[in-house]
């Protein structure tokens, strides 16, 4: 692991630095994955919280996504369209940045597939991945950028707007001259990040409401 996605794993778990909480992160992305808007009361039931500290901690990430009714749509995994499609069960959602796909299979415990464009060629990028490693890369030469920003307290926008699929390094060039900051990694290192950051949240949240998956198992890739 390089020392920039090393630090990013430290500062994407921390409510702190990231807004996210994993204590109503982890029940709300189970919630969501079934492809309904969430009730803030059920979400709060979900994680043994109460509603008023699950609206606290919902509105320390800022571009959390609310329908008309105030249920939420989006924190992650959305139910609104971006250009990481992530579908589970038959169910068609979405997700705020590439590193998300890769995050949230072993969360819900569901293999998803993955649907990416890239944002400099347009080219396209499918994965599986499951809750114990990806299965499937097309094309093989796919890779995930990365940034770490200063300021994650919006992390939409300072994360996950530039975290992409690209076909290949060739790909992702145009998008490394302009963010000199950043990196990209296979597809496969990608998600023992992802596996990293997960095990970490998993760790953070009370296991009598949220069970944990097997985050530690090994993770071929292809």
């Amino acid at each position: 692991m390089t020392s920039l996605s090393d630090d990013l794993n430290n500062r994407l778990v921390s409510p702190n630095e990231s807004g996210l909480d994993p204590a109503v992160l982890v029940p709300l992305l189970r919630l969501l994955a079934a492809g309904e808007p969430v009730a803030v009361t059920d979400l709060a039931d979900a994680a043994g919280l109460t509603e008023e500290a699950t609206r606290t901690a919902l509105a320390a990430t800022p571009e959390t996504e609310y329908d008309d009714e105030g249920h939420v749509v989006g924190q992650g995994l959305t139910l609104r369209t971006t250009r990481h499609r992530f579908t589970v069960a038959g169910e068609e959602l979405y997700t705020w940045c590439a590193l998300d796909t890769l995050i949230f299979p072993v969360i819900i415990d569901r293999a998803a597939t993955i649907e990416s464009t890239s944002p400099t060629s347009g080219g396209t990028v499918r994965v599986t991945a499951t809750p114990t490693g990806v299965t499937a890369v097309e094309p093989a030469t796919a890779v995930v950028s990365l940034v770490n920003p200063e300021d994650l307290s919006s992390i939409r926008s300072s994360f996950c707007n530039q975290v992409h699929y690209f076909t290949s390094a060739e790909d992702a060039q145009p998008w490394l001259e302009a963010n000199p900051g950043g990196e990209i990694l296979p597809v496969a290192d990608a998600y023992r990040l992802a596996t990293d950051l997960t095990t970490t949240m998993l760790d953070r949240v009370a296991p009598a409401t949220t069970p944990t998956p097997n985050a530690t198992a090994k993770h071929p890739c292809c």
